[in-house]
């Protein structure tokens, strides 16, 4: 029988102490049972409800100790049927466990190998199977220990891949020949399950093929991201290295692809995946990636899991708040009922003390239930902002991959200005050297020119010395001519004598003295004559001499004629080469300015066309924000929205996230103003603008509704002001002139005023921020372990003070 003397005791074994150790026993029993019936020998798929307690016992201790604790106990080399589950328990606690799952795993890749290398040696169907996925867990385990920015769900964004993959071409490299491994191990699988089912000629929905399709789930769920990883990463490695280098990369892509193409299809016609999964669908070829803009047509596969559970599943509560409530309420009844046993009927102040602390405690109950409802009904909420989010940030990622087509686009032409521009440098560069050229050309033609001068001079020098020459020779031929008239003079002497001598011979006698006297005169006379013949004779050898040196003066005349004659041939020739050269310079020069010319017209008009394409993208981003912004503000008026509403809280959100929009585009402003051949910056910044601006509006509109009448209309009007200061804004981004003075002080200061208005209309009871949530429900909690505790320590100081005062029956009737 239970008496008042066990309360006490009853309530310590209820404290916090003893309830961890129960819980720790409770949690353990659960696992243990969950364990034991998700991996068994029986030939039917895994239960989903058994998994989702292993995994949510793993996010319950932050590690997977209990679920190793209880793994490596199993007979796994028993049975094979065993050993496939046990691989597809984990491969589901890999994916969905606590990260710290990671680490633990890896201490256990021993038993792992050895499982699948028994296995392995054995002609088992399932076996087979086994050996082919324990090696695929073990790839997976090392890939992600290696990467530890690729969480085992294989889910990250497009900014965690790029900090991942880096900018070394080597590290990008050998991170896609890594997810080809990994990429293998899956297809592998998926291979030697369909082809089993192929040979059993197996129907999907028979337990025994659904126990080896299940784990194919996961599979499909890996795939689907490895696919998408490897095409980015593929596109990244054609743009840093040539194409023949990649050839080993794209074969087995392409074999790849058409692996996985092939499993899609078949396992999309499966009814038996029909209701588990959506299957995506993959393009009818593989991407182009020797074209750098084919990766704007790649489209993301995305798998989708439906919410609903399977018929057989009960439902479970997931938040871990609603457990402890209910629990220890069960255990405050069972103590007031095994302590006082069943109502009696009789009414005394004890018992309105007990049914008052009864009600407290419905009451906590129920004040703990409504806090429950708020907390499912705020993450409902946030589940809802986080799928418009993700909607958005789908939008945004589709605008990104047209930006990138675009900017591809402008690459191509940069590119072709740039090629223009090398022409035009090349251009200018034979430019420069026909200038070196001609100059050279000049040079030569002056030398030339100096030396036909001095050919010139020297020509004139020795026509003077000729001149001299001839004088001499001439005064040589009148001193010849005097010698020869003397000669003359002395022969016609020499005859005279003679004739004399001979009329004097026959007067010999006669006259021989006188003739002998005349003789010696005349012998006298003869010296003399023969001494003036000496002396003529060396004026004869003079002359020679100097006819010698005429002939000589003559030769070297001839010889200087003709050598001048060949230079003046020479000079003709030189001439003529100088002016066929400088005229054919000339002409090259006439045409290289005016190719430069064209060049630059071109170069001129391709910037021009790059200005306007610019200006015109940034118009139609204007023309589209005008249109987003004056449907919000129609929007005010429109009596359709007045029956939408929206809380201050969101409202002030979209405000804040607006106002940093602002602070975007004035940064892409200043960017396009500065260098306006990019516009990318501003037209992403206005795109962002326009949608935030508006959805301030719009809400800024549905949270009036719910305002009182003062502050709902001027909220309205300044929701009214913000999209007019908006349009303005806009409408001088359409004038290059205005656009460069353009200012969003009036659109901020109009974004604060609603920002201002939401805060004031912001509820101050339900200011409650979400990490202080958790907080609130301990306190409740803490408040009404306190209260059972306060209301057990009166009643046993009532049942003290009875019993001091009571004895016999009374006492007794009493402690019942």
């Amino acid at each position: 029988m239970n008496t008042i003397k066990n309360v006490p005791a009853r309530v310590l074994s209820r404290r916090p102490g003893h309830s961890l150790e129960a819980e720790r026993e409770q949690f353990d029993k659960t696992q243990a049972m969950s364990i034991s019936k998700a991996i068994n020998t029986q030939e039917a798929p895994v239960k989903e409800k058994h998994a989702r307690r292993i995994i949510l016992g793993t996010h319950h201790e932050k590690g997977a100790f209990t679920f190793w604790s209880y793994a490596i106990g199993l007979p796994l080399p028993s049975s094979s049927i065993l050993s496939w589950k046990f691989c597809h328990v984990l491969h589901k606690v890999l994916r969905d466990g606590h990260p710290n799952v990671l680490q633990d795993c890896q201490r256990y890749r021993s038993n792992i190998r050895e499982t699948g290398d028994l296995w392995g040696h054995l002609h088992d169907r399932y076996g087979q199977l086994v050996n082919i996925y324990t090696k695929l867990l073990l790839t997976k385990i090392s890939f992600h220990l290696k990467h530890p920015d690729f969480p085992p769900g294989l889910e990250v964004t497009d900014e965690v891949l790029e900090k991942a993959a880096g900018t070394d071409v080597n590290n990008i490299f050998q991170l896609t020949v890594e997810m080809f491994d990994y990429m293998d191990c899956e297809l592998k699988l998926t291979e030697s399950v369909l082809r089993q089912l192929s040979t059993a000629m197996a129907v999907s929905q028979m337990s025994s093929v659904q126990c080896r399709l299940a784990p194919l789930i996961q599979v499909i769920q890996d795939c689907s991201h490895l696919y998408h990883y490897t095409v980015q990463l593929m596109f990244k490695l054609h743009a840093c290295l040539p194409a023949d280098t990649l050839q080993g990369h794209r074969d087995r892509f392409h074999e790849q692809f058409r692996s996985l193409k092939n499993f899609f299809k078949r396992a999309s016609d499966m009814l038996y995946f029909k209701r588990l999964i959506q299957i995506p669908r993959l393009p009818e070829s593989p991407p182009n990636f020797l074209r750098a803009s084919a990766l704007a047509e790649h489209v993301k596969p995305v798998v989708v899991i439906p919410e609903e559970a399977p018929e057989d599943e009960e439902p479970e509560n997931l938040i871990e708040i609603s457990m402890a409530p209910s629990v220890e309420q069960q255990n405050v009844s069972d103590i007031f009922e095994q302590t006082f046993g069943p109502p009696n009927g009789i009414r005394d102040d004890r018992d309105l003390q007990i049914e008052n602390l009864k009600k407290e405690v419905d009451l906590l109950r129920a004040e703990l239930e409504k806090i429950k409802l708020e907390a499912q009904r705020y993450i409902t909420q946030l589940k809802a902002q986080i799928n418009s989010l993700e909607a958005e940030l789908e939008e945004q990622r589709k605008q990104k991959q047209k930006a990138l087509v675009d900017n591809e686009q402008l690459r191509d032409e940069v590119e072709r200005l740039q090629r223009a521009q090398l022409e035009s440098s090349r251009t200018q560069g034979l430019y420069v050297e026909a200038e070196k050229k001609a100059s050279a050309t000049e040079m030569r033609y002056a030398k030339l020119k100096e030396k036909h001068s001095e050919l010139i001079n020297t020509h004139a020098e020795l026509l003077r010395k000729n001149a001299d020459t001839a004088k001499q020779l001439t005064v040589t031929q009148q001193s010849q001519e005097e010698v020869a008239r003397v000669k003359e003079q002395l022969a016609f002497q020499m005859e005279q004598v003679k004739r004399e001598s001979e009329m004097k011979l026959e007067d010999q006698t006669l006259q021989m003295e006188q003739l002998k006297r005349e003789l010696e005169a005349k012998k006298e006379e003869l010296t003399q004559i023969q001494s003036s013949l000496s002396h003529s004779k060396q004026l004869h050898s003079q002359v020679e001499a100097l006819h010698a040196e005429k002939d000589l003066l003559r030769k070297s005349v001839s010889e200087k004629e003709c050598e001048l004659l060949s230079v003046k041939g020479l000079i003709q020739e030189k001439e003529l080469l100088l002016n066929q050269e400088a005229e054919r310079s000339a002409k090259e020069i006439r045409e290289l300015q005016g190719k430069l010319m064209e060049k630059k017209n071109q170069e001129q008009s391709l910037q021009q066309k790059l200005l306007d394409d610019q200006f015109g993208m940034l118009q139609g981003t204007v023309k589209e924000a005008e249109n987003i912004i004056q449907d919000a503000i129609a929007k005010l008026d429109d009596p359709l929205h007045i029956r939408c509403t929206s809380s201050p809280d969101y409202l002030i959100s979209r405000a804040q996230a607006a106002l940093e929009s602002v602070n975007s585009l004035e940064t892409g402003q200043g960017q396009y103003v500065t260098n306006m051949t990019d516009a990318t910056g501003l037209v992403a910044a206005l795109a962002q603008f326009a949608h935030l601006t508006a959805d301030t509006i719009v809400n800024g509109s549905a949270t009036s509704h719910m305002a009182p009448t003062d502050h709902a209309d001027k909220l309205t009007e300044t929701c009214r002001d913000c999209g007019h200061q908006s349009l303005g804004y806009l409408n001088e981004l359409k004038d290059k002139q205005l656009l460069r003075q353009a200012n969003l002080e009036d659109v901020r200061r109009t974004l604060q005023g609603i920002l201002q208005l939401g805060q004031e209309l912001r509820p101050k009871s339900l200011d409650i921020k979400q990490e202080e949530l958790g907080d609130m429900v301990d306190k409740e909690m803490s408040s009404t372990s306190a209260a059972i505790e306060d209301a057990v320590r009166r009643i046993e100081e009532m049942m003290n003070q009875a019993r001091n005062k009571s004895s016999g029956v009374k006492l007794e009737v009493n402690e019942r």
